[in-house]
């Protein structure tokens, strides 16, 4: 199979990294043989880059930054608590692994955009201010995020406010409520992961 082209629907800002059969990263860029340890600080300096097979042209981005996370938590501290990893791989195969990556994405990046005001509530800790709080708010916050966006795909949600008993009267299928019930019940455990990992 050719090489992919990396200006193939991608962005062409992109550092380009390509792994070897020997497993060696090389950055295209530099013109340099890279560790997943230099990587990881190329994460950190938000420089934006992709990784390639080097036989296949697979984007194998996805791959590599696992790899990468599963070496931070080996050294420790870990990042990821015991039960929000149980939690993350029940779900795969389960219905809602579609909207998962979605959530996880938003909740992510809303976490990002407000880590400077984090930051600060951390430092206040120190005077006798624990954030539990603002970060409660935050995740509440994500969670109706993620409502919203599942509005748009779900056909039996009411944006009107009307009641839940008329909007599952509404519904075409009589499993629906148990299924809008079932997913409440999965974003809530989702999002109290969240909150203990937004609280470590």
């Amino acid at each position: 199979m050719a090489e992919k082209s990396p200006n193939d629907d991608r962005n062409d800002d992109r550092i380009v990294i390509k792994k070897y059969a020997n497993r060696r990263l090389y950055n295209t860029a530099t013109s340099s043989y890279v560790t997943l340890d230099r990587l990881c600080q190329m994460v950190k300096d938000d420089q934006d880059f992709v990784v390639y097979d080097a036989k296949t042209g697979d984007d194998i981005t996805r791959s590599v930054l696992t790899q990468i996370i599963f070496e931070e938590e080996s050294r420790g501290p870990n990042l990821l608590p015991i039960n929000f990893l149980r939690q993350l791989i029940s779900f795969y195969g389960d219905s809602l692994q579609g909207v998962l990556p979605q959530y996880l994405d938003m909740s992510m990046e809303t976490f990002s955009h407000n880590q400077d005001q984090m930051r600060e509530q951390v430092a206040k800790a120190f005077g006798g201010t624990f954030p539990f709080a603002t970060f409660e708010d935050m995740g509440r916050q994500n969670m109706a995020m993620f409502q919203q966006a599942m509005d748009l795909f779900n056909p039996f949600r009411q944006a009107s406010g009307a009641a839940e008993g008329e909007a599952a009267a509404a519904s075409p299928a009589g499993g629906n409520s148990d299924d809008i019930d079932d997913l409440k019940k999965k974003l809530e455990s989702l999002q109290s992961q969240f909150d203990e990992l937004s609280r470590k």
